[in-house]
């Protein structure tokens, strides 16, 4: 009965039929071999056979020796590999979840962000032929079906033509629809296929926060579509404007590589959702130092908004020219020292006095500005940061320093001469 057990163990524990069709037939030792009449009279010895049995005791070692050949053999044929491939692996590529996130939001973006080439008529000094030639180049993005496109003012500045190149490679002449100096903003438009243009999604930037996780994706050195990520390090940073040297308020700071290309780029959150436009980095060498600012799309709506429905941005004005903040602190007051009031200016005809020298030659200082409508000035940014928020036509009270005493006279406020 055991010899049987043993049989019984042997054979339920042996590899499918169709394995051993695929193996190499069993080579069994000789003793093993050998050993099979004794394993058959073994098992006609019935419930005899018994470890204490002289005469089925060699029965019993024959079974044991071919139950070890059988089991030495499976496990050769089951580790029977290339010995070559034994020491390859070939496991997929596996991404962690935040990695697929970062590859999803690039490869559902890209198709958003434009590559434009601002070319400036030049004349060659030997064959006086006018020809384009290449002056710079930056990054933008789709605003709307119906091609328009966003950027930097800075980017498209002083070009006689302009060329946007779309993510497909295909490149378009553009036209430029409008820019804002001030903020650094322009807006182009290009004739292209509708299927051709996505829309970049537009997100908030009014609830950023510091740490927050941000990617940047531009033309950086003229390469194709790269992406950056980084976090926000810094809210309501004031930058000025490279054109016309306009603060610029609640900036993003963000420490994603911007370097030269990537002007005019997208910001984007984690969703994909544009957040701001790459305008600006802080380096002395032109390369990114890990801090790179960002204009809110809170403020670009709005302007964007404006240009493409009358091509301009229609911004109030006091109509003066102010000295500079150092010139002030060295007299020992705080405001805005005002320089020159043209009188057919809001300021003038509201009867702001300016800075002029007297019958003798000597200098008599204007009108002081230090509030406007109860906020207080302290330099020029304030003064701006204060109009910003004002339309065209609103009457502000603006509280001068005249001499040795304080006056409050309205302003009526009107937009830029040539905005008009």
């Amino acid at each position: 009965m055991a010899a049987r057990s043993l049989i019984s163990t042997l054979f339920s524990s042996a590899v499918p039929a169709s394995a051993l069709l695929r193996s190499p037939p069993i080579n069994l030792s000789s003793a093993a071999s050998a050993s099979l009449p004794r394993i058959l009279s073994a098992i006609r010895c019935g419930d005899s056979i018994s470890p204490s049995s002289d005469r089925c005791r060699p029965a019993i070692d024959s079974l044991l020796l071919l139950c070890t050949s059988l089991a030495l053999s499976f496990s050769i044929f089951a580790t029977d590999v290339d010995s070559a491939a034994a020491f390859v692996v070939t496991t997929p590529r596996k991404l962690q979840t935040d990695e697929l996130a970062t590859v999803r939001l690039f490869q559902e973006n890209t198709p958003s962000v434009v590559y434009i080439t601002n070319l400036a008529a030049k004349q060659d000094m030997f064959t006086l032929d006018v020809m384009e030639v290449p002056q710079g180049s930056g990054s933008g993005f789709v605003w709307d079906t119906d091609g328009h496109i966003v950027t930097n003012y800075h980017v498209i500045r002083g070009a006689s033509d302009l060329r946007v190149t779309l993510a497909d490679q295909s490149t378009y002449n553009a036209k430029i629809v409008g820019f804002d100096q001030d903020k650094d903003v322009a807006v182009l438009r290009v004739d292209a296929p509708k299927d051709k243009l996505r829309p970049i999604p537009v997100g908030v930037s009014a609830d950023l926060l510091v740490g927050q996780k941000v990617f940047a994706i531009g033309n950086p050195f003229g390469l194709d579509h790269t992406l950056t990520t980084g976090v926000i390090s810094g809210l309501r940073r004031e930058i000025s404007s490279a054109a016309t040297g306009r603060p610029i308020q609640d900036v993003i700071q963000t420490d994603a590589a911007i370097n030269p290309g990537n002007s005019g780029g997208p910001l984007l959150d984690s969703s994909g959702s544009l957040i701001g436009i790459n305008t600006a980095i802080y380096s002395p060498s032109g390369a990114s130092s890990g801090v790179g600012f960002s204009i809110p799309v809170d403020t670009v709506s709005g302007i964007v908004d404006q240009l493409v429905k009358f091509g301009k941005v229609t911004r109030p004005i006091l109509g003066i020219k102010f000295a500079p903040d150092q010139s002030v602190e060295q007299l020992g007051v705080s405001g805005v020292l005002v320089l020159d009031a043209p009188p057919n200016g809001p300021a003038g005809k509201a009867g702001l006095l300016p800075t002029k020298r007297d019958s003798y030659g000597r200098l008599v200082l204007g009108d002081i500005i230090t509030s406007v409508n109860g906020k207080k000035v302290s330099n020029g940014s304030d003064l701006y940061r204060i109009l910003d928020e004002c339309q065209v036509g609103d009457t502000v009270t603006v509280e001068v320093l005249r001499g040795d005493h304080l006056e409050k006279i309205p302003v009526v406020l009107e937009p830029k001469a040539d905005e008009s």
